[in-house]
């Protein structure tokens, strides 16, 4: 039983060490409290890899790896753009008070589908005695990966300006997406000419909701300026 756990813990954590899933703690960390994030690491990385335990080597028959990359793949640059848009609004700020866990478990559980380590908890639970103990080594993993990143996160969160922490996550969201995308669907989209095509609507999408946000602002800021 410990062998099993500390098997699985090692190949993730080392798997994970300095990769984009620690990159994305590190910038949550920046922006949501710790504890949050932590949490939001635990439910997401929880609900991806016991899906893929839960699965076992089925896994693949009944859902292609390569369309989870893709699905991942899209819905980080879904998750990018969305960054560039902000409405601030101070009054709606408690409705979304789970947010910031939410979007971390989402970014993580996402994030995972069909990459290393949740095929590395397929493989893992083939042969298991205890799923149980596999899928808590492969949570406390990356847990404890997040967390390093985290630490740094928060310390640089108080260091740079919330604005370009925000644009930043944008363009690594997004630049996670495109690399899923090249990486998984077929041969014949991956070129030069889609990549262009690619850039340059990820670009109009992103500069136009730039001006949604700052429109946004404006009536608000107006609104308040007229109570």
């Amino acid at each position: 039983m410990l062998q099993e756990y500390v098997k699985a813990f090692l190949l993730i954590f080392l798997a994970e060490m300095g990769d984009k899933t620690q990159l994305l703690a590190l910038l949550f960390s920046t922006k949501y409290k710790v504890k949050k994030v932590l949490i939001g690491v635990f439910i997401g990385s929880f609900l991806n890899h016991g899906l893929a335990i839960a699965f076992g080597t089925y896994l693949p028959s009944i859902i292609p790896l390569k369309s989870l990359q893709v699905i991942a793949g899209i819905m980080f640059i879904i998750f990018g753009l969305c960054a560039f848009y902000n409405e601030e609004d101070e009054e709606c700020e408690a409705l979304y008070k789970f947010s910031p866990i939410i979007t971390v478990a989402t970014a993580f559980f996402i994030g995972e589908l069909g990459d290393k380590t949740q095929l590395a908890a397929v493989t893992l639970s083939v042969d298991a005695k205890y799923p149980l103990i596999i899928l808590m080594g492969t949570v406390s993993g990356m847990m404890f990966t997040s967390l390093i990143g985290m630490i740094v996160g928060s310390k640089l969160g108080k260091k740079i300006p919330a604005k370009v922490i925000k644009y930043v996550s944008a363009c690594i969201f997004l630049c996670f997406g495109v690399v899923k995308l090249s990486r998984s669907l077929p041969g014949k989209y991956v070129n030069i000419c889609n990549g262009v095509i690619l850039f340059v609507i990820i670009m109009l999408i992103a500069y136009l909701l730039i001006q949604l946000s700052i429109k946004a602002k404006q009536i608000n800021h107006a609104i308040k300026h007229k109570r």
